[in-house]
């Protein structure tokens, strides 16, 4: 480093060095006397320079630096030369009021003397404590708001699978009751349409407004869920799920969702009209990158077969399937035969790669 060959340039550019540091920056001795400060200190705090020169820095303006846990801390560093990074404390400042500050020191030795002087720096942090205290509040103000609309979300889903029950259970009473053929299906149809929905609602509703679905898990406790409430033991029906992992928006989930209860009750309602010892429904969900498709089938008797049973392509059922799958911007086709239907949702271009074999 150039050496100065007149110590008083030396002290000329430190004492230009302290006035360009934009915080306020103190330097003291070893006795914690002001050896030199910057316009920044003195502006700041409201000291008047001709007064600070020779006095120690605890006498500073009436004793208002006087602070016992602060002239520890000084105390300590100066007499060990140990640094001080970051300590926070507040005070007051005549113009600006309560402030927080954060102090960092530095002695510094010089070689062959006893004497050392210390660097003070003073940042003034109060408004980015407020803005923190500010985050924080406004973190925690969400988080109960989330909180409180997850309540309320589930107390409406919960309201809204009771209303479906009561709604289901008076059809099937209605059902029970009615004379005519035609008006007795007609029920059963509404009777179906609405355990169509409670099934689907009933699984988001245990997700708790999760917005991205894992379909195999969606799928399988969907399918559980009918099994247990339309199949029966005078008639078992299997029903299984084949599915890769992936997850698609909830949205997009009660949509299939939806077609997936269609398509399964009526394979269960349709496709066996006596009891089968391997009777069974396949769902079976592939995904190809944003492509992906979606096969419902069983080994029934095939659409058709069954006096009675709808034709294909007819009933309320099929436009309900149509106008899911064009929400789904997917086609439905239809397979069938004497030994099963396949009914297949295909959402953009799909080759499958999975077996379909009810």
């Amino acid at each position: 480093m150039r050496q100065f060959e007149n110590p008083e340039d030396a002290r000329t550019l430190a004492l230009a060095i302290v006035e360009t540091i934009p915080e306020p920056f103190v330097v003291l001795d070893d006795s914690f006397c002001v050896v030199a400060a910057n316009n920044a200190f003195y502006s700041t705090f409201e000291i008047d320079p001709s007064h600070s020169h020779g006095i120690t820095f605890f006498d500073l303006a009436s004793g208002q630096w006087d602070i016992p846990v602060l002239r520890d801390l000084l105390t300590t560093a100066i007499q060990q030369h140990r640094p001080i990074a970051g300590f926070e404390f507040e005070r007051d400042v005549s113009k600006l009021g309560r402030r927080t500050m954060l102090l960092t020191t530095m002695t510094v030795g010089y070689d062959g003397a006893l004497r050392s002087n210390t660097l003070l720096v003073f940042r003034d942090v109060t408004e980015a404590r407020k803005a923190e205290a500010d985050k924080q509040a406004y973190l925690e103000r969400t988080e109960a708001l989330l909180a409180q609309q997850r309540v309320l979300f589930q107390e409406m889903q919960h309201r809204v699978a009771n209303s479906l029950q009561i709604i289901a259970s008076i059809l099937m009473l209605k059902a029970r009751a009615v004379t005519s053929q035609e008006t007795r299906h007609h029920l059963e149809d509404a009777h179906q349409r609405v355990m169509s929905v409670a099934a689907v609602q009933n699984y988001l509703y245990l997700t708790d407004g999760i917005d991205q679905i894992e379909v195999a898990a969606y799928l399988n406790k969907l399918c559980a869920g009918l099994a247990k409430s339309i199949v029966l033991d005078s008639n078992p029906v299997r029903i299984d799920v084949t599915a890769n992992e992936s997850c698609i928006p909830s949205q997009t989930a009660v949509s299939l969702g939806l077609i997936v209860t269609e398509l399964v009750i009526n394979a269960v309602k349709y496709a066996f009209p006596r009891p089968k010892p391997d009777a069974r429904v396949l769902v079976s969900y592939e995904v190809q990158d944003t492509a992906w498709k979606l096969v419902v089938s069983d080994n029934g008797v095939g659409k058709g077969a069954v006096q009675g049973n709808p034709k294909p392509g007819s009933g309320f059922g099929t436009l309900i399937i149509e106008a899911l799958a064009k929400q789904l911007d997917a086609r439905v086709e239809t397979s069938s035969s004497s030994t099963g239907l396949s009914v297949s949702i295909t959402h953009a271009t799909f080759t499958s790669r999975m077996p379909n074999t009810a």
